[in-house]
């Protein structure tokens, strides 16, 4: 794989001073933030289902959906756990470290917010103060049941087919599967923010395939207020945003915040 190019000087400045006067501003993030990490892409979660049909000779979206969960919750699990795995020891990157103390100093801006459609909770232990994990996170688990909930580390200790220790009803990790609605609290979280309004809008390494990440775009554009992609390959926002950085997230947002302390 060659190497991502430098992010254009003239973009990362226009960029850098949108970011210097903006109180709010949202960064909606996708499976390129966490690639970085070194997780893989799959649709989302990771690249080892690409293309490919599973095992159980359904694809892996069927796999992973809301109604095969409640038929054959084995099946779901089986992939769960082995997405898991291969998201098992992953650390925040640099991208995740930007953003996080971004929000954290509240400065540049007043008040950053972080949309992300991953699951692999590397905004949270990068210190995000303002997230919302639309999909959810992988590591908490919940009773199908009863209120039992915990967060783990990681699935090494759970077996195939996980059950609760209070009710022995069947677990499941709180994310969205594949037919299933977004989680009530985030989204009802995204629609406040979203009407409270940003100054700036960035689309950072997610393809923007969902209504809900364009949404914000569309929004930003009707009221005039800049927009920025960060993403090495084109997507359906690309001819709608007003800076398109085809770069890295970590090399970008690095750039972009030494322009800002430039500045200073």
């Amino acid at each position: 794989m060659s190497p991502s190019p430098p992010p254009p000087p003239d973009l990362v400045r226009q960029t850098a001073a949108w970011v210097a006067g903006a109180r709010r501003i949202l960064c909606i993030t996708g499976a390129g933030v966490s690639a970085e990490s070194g997780l893989p892409t799959y649709r989302g979660v990771g690249g080892i289902y690409d293309d490919v049909e599973t095992d159980d000779d359904m694809p892996i979206e069927e796999a992973l959906s809301g109604p095969v969960f409640r038929e054959q919750p084995e099946v779901t699990w089986k992939y769960l756990l082995q997405i898991e795995q291969a998201c098992r020891g992953a650390v925040p990157n640099l991208a995740h470290a930007i953003l996080a103390r971004w929000s954290a100093e509240a400065w540049p801006p007043a008040e950053l917010w972080v949309l992300t459609q991953n699951v692999d909770g590397l905004h949270s232990a990068a210190g995000s103060r303002h997230l919302i994990e639309i999909h959810g996170d992988l590591h908490r688990l919940r009773c199908t049941q009863c209120d039992w909930r915990a967060r783990v580390d990681d699935y090494r200790r759970l077996p195939a087919l996980p059950h609760c220790q209070d009710c022995g009803a069947l677990l499941r990790p709180e994310v969205v599967l594949f037919e299933e609605m977004l989680p009530p609290a985030a989204t009802q979280e995204f629609a406040t923010q979203l009407h409270r309004g940003f100054d700036l809008i960035f689309s950072i390494g997610t393809s923007s395939q969902f209504p809900y990440i364009v949404q914000p775009v569309l929004v930003a554009k009707q009221q005039g207020q800049p927009t920025v992609e960060i993403n090495p390959h084109e997507t359906v926002i690309s001819s709608l945003v007003d800076v398109r950085i085809p770069c890295s997230a970590g090399a970008t947002l690095e750039a972009i915040d030494s322009a800002l302390v430039a500045s200073r």
